[in-house]
Order: C-alpha cells, then structure tokens, then sequence
C-alpha cells in the first residue's frame, strides 16, 4: 500500500504465466493473473459424453427475413449488414441463399509477420490510417496531447487508453459523411504511458480517467476518403469511473447491489475491464464488462469471491488508496463488486442519455453481448464467459423488438435488455470415444454434435434450486454450476451472423484443459493443453428462442507447418494463413468471418492480425491473413465494410513489454529517433482506431 514506490507500478509476480496468452504486464494489467492463479470454476458438472443415436440433420435455423420490415434503427448498425432474422426452422431465407456473392473486397493475404516487428503491415495495394489515438482531444477545451505534461484532468478530455470494441454507425441524413464512433477502453499501462517522476496519487488518476468509454464524431468527404475525427462535435462524450449507470432489471434495487453510496441499489458509478461489445438492432451499443476482479481489493472468503476470482491480495493499481469503494472490506462497500461484470448498453446519439447495466443478462466475466431478432419478434443476444472451463450463455428478451425509428418504438426497444430468460449451454459430441485430446479429428470426419440450452431463469422464475432470481443473476456462475453446462475454452466474442443466423464462438485457448485434477479435452474443446483455440459454429433450430442446436469446429487453429492437431472444415492446411488465439469476430456483407487474435505471439511466434475465413461452398474453412499488428499488440474491434474495400481495427496495448526510458513500439506516429514529435504526436506507443483502404 506503500505510495514511496514512484511512478513504476509494482506489477504482481506472475506465477506459472500461461503460455501462448499475452505478456507478463498484460497478464497482470489487464485480468489481474487469471491465467496463472487457481481456476475459478472448481464445480464437479463436466461434460456429457452420450452418444446420440440419431444425430440432428444439419441445417441453418436462420435467414434474413423481410429487410424492410426489419431495417436497422439510424441507417444500420451491424457492420453495414442487414438485420439477421430467424426464420420458421425451414432452412435459411431466400435472401440468406443468395447472400455469398463475391465481397467486392479483394486482397492478397499477407505473409505471417514476425511478432517482433513493430509495423502495422497490410495488403498489396492497401494503405492504413489512424483515425484516432490515446490522448487526442475530444471536446472544444481538450488539451492536445502531451506525452511529458499529461494530466488527469487532461485525460478525462482526450480519447482513452486500450481501445477494444469499435463500431462505426451513420449519422442519418448526412449521406455517409459523418457517423460517430463508438469505442471502450479497457485497461491502461501506466509503466508505458508515464514518465519518471509522476505523484502516485496523480498516475492513479490518470489510469483511472484513461478507462471508461468514449462516443466520437467523424467525418469524410465521400465514401471513397478516409474518416477524420471531429474535435468539439456535439455527440463527442466520455464515460469515466464516476459516469453514473443506471442497474436495469430484477438485481436492481435489491441488498445484493446496495452500498452506503448507492442505498437504493440502482446507481453504479462506472464501468471497468469493458472488452468486447456489440450493436443493437435499434443503433445502440453494447459492451462487457470483463475482468473487473482485479480491480478491488476484498475478504475473498466467501462462494462468490472465489467464483469471481477477487482475492484479499494487494491490488496492482492501489485505487483503493483513493476511493474506499475499491476495497469491499470498507463499511457500507461489501456489495461493490456485484455492481460490475455486466453487459452496458449505450446510446451514442444521445450525449444526455444515462447508460445501463442490465442485470438480467447475467453477471460474469462478459467478453461481450450480440444481439439478433427471432421470427417471434423477441430479441436474443449471446454471450462468452472469458476464462478457462467457464460458460456460452444466451439471453432471450421478455418484450419484442418494433421496427422503426418512432419514439414508441425506440422506447420499447431501449428496454428489451432489461427483462427476459436466461440459459447457459451444454454440447453433447457424437464421436466421444474418438477424442484423445490430442485434437485428431473422429473417424466420422466432424467435430460435431448437439446441444442444449439450460435454463437460469425463465419467465420471471429461477430454474436453479435454492437460489432466488436476484441470486441467480448476481451469481450468474454459481447459478450455472448447479445445472451443468459444458466448461469451455475461454468463450470471447460470440456473434451470429447477419446472412445466416449461424453463431459463431470464439474460443481463445486453455492451456490448463487435461493438467492433473482439470477437466480433459472434450469434443467441443478437442485438445489438452489448448494453447492456440478454436471456433465453434452453432446452427440453432428451430427458432433462435429455443433450447435445442446442432454444433460443429469450423476450425481448430495453430501453425499447420508446426502443429498437426490444426483443423479447418476439411480445406488443406498447408493452404490457409496459420491463425492462432481468435479472439473477436465480425462479418462482411456477403456472409464471410473475419477474426481477429490475440495471443499470436506465444504460441506460433507471429504478430497477432485480422484473418477472412470462407464460410461456404468449396473453400469452406480457408483461412486468409489481412493485416497484422505491431510489436506487442493485440488486433481488437474488427469492423468490415467490404462494400467500401474499407476494414477497421483496434490497435490494443501496442509495446506493451516496453518502459518509458525503452518503448517497444512507437506506433502509430512513429516519430524518428532524434527528433522532435510534431504536435500532437509522441515517439511511443499509442493505442488507436486504424482504418484500412484501398490505396
């Protein structure tokens, strides 16, 4: 608790760092060593090996349905595609039949770039742009950024540090010339962000005022040029850790989330450890908030402390030196920690709204929420449980979604998130006597098989024995335990897909699956010491609201020269990109999935990058490289607007083994030795929004 130490944070000792993950800082910084401590989920439910003895047909549960019935709100939200709409469990659509034309964004892929390479590196005939940096200013009185004079109140001015989920959306009537940016910041780097000589008190608050969130507005001249930011423009807003939230549904107001600040259980201040997100039907955002734990310091006594992973150990950024809400131990804050790990939602066009915490899907380690409309009109969002032998859930609304962009409608869809069922997934494969675990495929050539969603709450009821509906969504993990999910590998960003309907969930990694006393490799996590992921491909049918899907691997990644356990839907690997840790996903307008990794680097030796894979027909499974990121960086926030040739990335965390005195990276300005920065621009590493176009 010392404040002598300077400015170098005393980062924790990282026992047993996990390979093929991130660095040692990052491991500390970002999840507070989650890698290298006990697992969390210590439950005897495992996976269920019965064979089926007639496996479900194969189909797509999923189409588009009537566009213009089901226009996204504010000219289209997810990723310039089209609302996905279930249909009637008939296959899929017309529209989704038709949907795999050619994207008009070509490219040739990218060689792997090694991960020491401090270069954003893109395709032949592609130039890059940051659209905006850590530190640039946002608002009219913003200070330019500074790296030596930086300022907590500077900061709370400026774009934040770790830039991770990323969305564009159009501002309507400006004919694609202006839109604003949505973008959250996850964790920050003070070792790399600060020099020597900073008061304690002040670094901490500049860390603090570099989380939250922040709404931008940009523009460009056509759809051919690049975005520019717009400083001072009205919609330009951050949320900082004392931005009020307002807790939605049956956990709000309850003694789970009082506190001696908040009596009535309803007003958190702040959001911390935001990773991925996603964009509602009806134009607003939606981020997870991930690895809160690190940040409080606690008893870690009890059931959920422990489930949670919040210990009584020192924490690395000492805020609770600063705000007595940081240490649950404190009179009146036992409850602080049950007010984070919740999806946020946003408005982005509203810079008076009040941004929500929706108890009603859950608490947990949320990578992020996506959601798509079912044919009953009832909006259904997936969701990842980011850790080893943690849990696929989704959340399926009470009230349904009104198209349109009247008040009544934008109303009602504001509240859909805040009330409906619950349910966590268990897969059952249908070749468990095949799996090894060392990631052979089964004699019938798939991993694949059925699943089921087990229900946490429905219809306003808990489903879990001896645990109340507040209960269940406080103690979402708990909750799930007790019916017997299947333990994933690191669920991060799950998404369907707007041509399809298919979900797709990206599991970074598990080196722990198979360790002594851990859970061995199953059909849906096929390898022991898992340490470069896979991708799961949920066909749900019939209809996105029920409980039962079929499953299969698009791809089990790795080096296909390094590793012979790679699998990718039975193209030939010594003719795909070799992909490792797929973290975040998205979709172009034709249908294909673009992934982005984080991880790379440990495990096959590549800087981590953004990767196409084909979905259908032929080349099923082809995996192609676009770009790769700098030295130390991790690719974030993949938007692909392939009918404008224009990709868009989060650059996370670039240089992040480096000091002050010796910076890893000096992206993106890369200012050379020797010469002073123009204004505004800094010989270090800056987290930022890059833009990727055709030259």
């Amino acid at each position: 608790m010392s404040e002598t130490t300077g400015r170098t944070l005393p980062l924790l000792p990282m026992l047993g760092h996990t390979k093929g993950k991130r660095s040692a800082v990052t491991c500390a910084l970002k999840c507070d060593n989650a890698c290298s401590g006990d697992v969390c989920n210590t439950s005897a439910n495992g996976y269920f090996r019965d064979i089926a003895s007639t496996a479900m047909s194969r189909r797509a549960a999923l189409g588009l349905g009537a566009a213009g019935a089901l226009a996204i709100v504010l000219g289209g939200a997810v990723n310039g595609g089209d609302v996905a709409v279930a249909d009637s469990g008939n296959g899929l659509s017309d529209a989704a039949k038709k949907g795999f034309e050619k994207s008009k964004l070509k490219f040739t892929a990218i060689k792997p770039v090694d991960a020491a390479v401090d270069a954003f590196t893109v395709p032949e005939g592609f130039d890059w742009k940051p659209i905006i940096r850590w530190g640039d200013p946002l608002f009219a009185d913003s200070p330019a950024f500074d790296l030596n004079a930086q300022t907590a109140a500077a900061q709370a001015r400026q774009f934040g540090y770790n830039n991770d989920y990323t969305d564009i959306l159009p501002i309507p009537g400006s004919k694609d010339r202006r839109a604003v940016l949505f973008s959250n910041h996850e964790y920050t780097n003070e070792n790399i962000m600060l020099p020597e000589g900073f008061d304690p008190a002040e670094a901490r608050a500049i860390g603090r005022a570099g989380h939250g969130l922040a709404v931008v507005e940009l523009e460009r001249k056509n759809k051919n040029k690049p975005w520019s930011y717009v400083q001072g423009a009205p919609l330009n807003r951050r949320f900082l850790t004392d931005t009020v939230y307002e807790l939605t549904g049956p956990a709000a107001g309850t003694n789970l989330v009082k506190t001696i600040e908040d009596p009535a259980g309803r007003w958190i201040k702040g959001t911390l450890g935001n990773c991925a997100g996603g964009t509602t039907p009806w134009g607003t955002i939606l981020s997870g908030e991930e690895n809160f734990n690190g940040y409080f310091a606690a008893p870690g006594t009890s059931d959920g402390d422990k489930r949670y992973g919040i210990t009584a150990k020192a924490t690395t950024r000492k805020w609770e030196l600063d705000e007595p809400r940081f240490d649950t131990r404190n009179a009146g804050y036992a409850n602080e920690t049950n007010r984070f790990g919740w999806i946020v939602e946003v408005d982005p066009f509203d810079p008076t709204s009040t941004p929500k915490k929706h108890s009603a899907m859950g608490r947990f380690k949320h990578e992020g929420a996506n959601v798509i409309v079912a044919p009953s009109g009832h909006v259904v969002a997936y969701m990842g449980d980011d850790e080893r032998f943690d849990y696929l859930y989704k959340f399926v609304s009470k009230g349904k979604y009104q198209a349109g962009d009247s008040k009544e409608a934008r109303k009602n869809n504001m509240s859909l998130l805040s009330e409906g069922d619950l349910y966590v997934a268990r897969f059952t494969g249908d070749s468990p006597a095949d799996i090894d675990g060392t990631g052979k495929l089964p004699a019938d050539g798939a991993f694949d098989g059925t699943g089921e969603w087990l229900p946490l709450v429905v219809n306003g009821t808990s489903a879990v024995p001896g645990m109340t509906v507040p209960e269940v969504l406080v103690y979402t993990r708990l909750a799930a335990d007790k019916v017997g999910p299947t333990k994933m590998d690191r669920c991060e960003d799950v998404e369907p897909n707007p041509r399809t309907g298919k979900v797709y969930v990206a599991c970074t990694n598990n080196s722990d699956r198979g360790k002594p006393g851990k859970e061995s490799a199953t059909e849906v996590n096929p390898r022991n010491l898992n340490r470069d992921g896979h991708v799961v491909e949920i066909t749900e049918g019939p209809g996105q609201t029920g409980t039962k899907f079929n499953w299969n691997l698009l791809l089990v990644a790795g080096d296909p020269a390094k590793n012979t356990s790679t699998y990718f839907s039975g193209f030939p690997a010594d003719k795909v990109s070799p992909i490792s840790c797929p973290d975040n996903v998205a979709f172009d307008s034709v249908g294909n999935l673009w992934i982005s990794t984080d991880g790379a680097p440990g495990t096959i030796g590549y800087a981590d990058g953004l990767f196409k894979v084909t979905l259908e027909g032929p080349e099923r499974g082809k995996v192609e490289q676009f770009l790769a990121v700098p030295r130390d960086a991790e690719t974030c926030g993949p938007i692909i607007h392939d009918e404008e040739r224009t990709v868009f990335v989060a650059v996370q965390h670039p240089g992040e083994d480096g000091s002050f005195a010796a910076q890893n990276s000096f992206f993106p300005d890369y200012v050379p030795a020797g010469t002073t920065p123009p204004a505004g621009a800094a010989r270090a590493p800056r987290p930022s929004v890059v833009q990727v176009f055709r030259k």
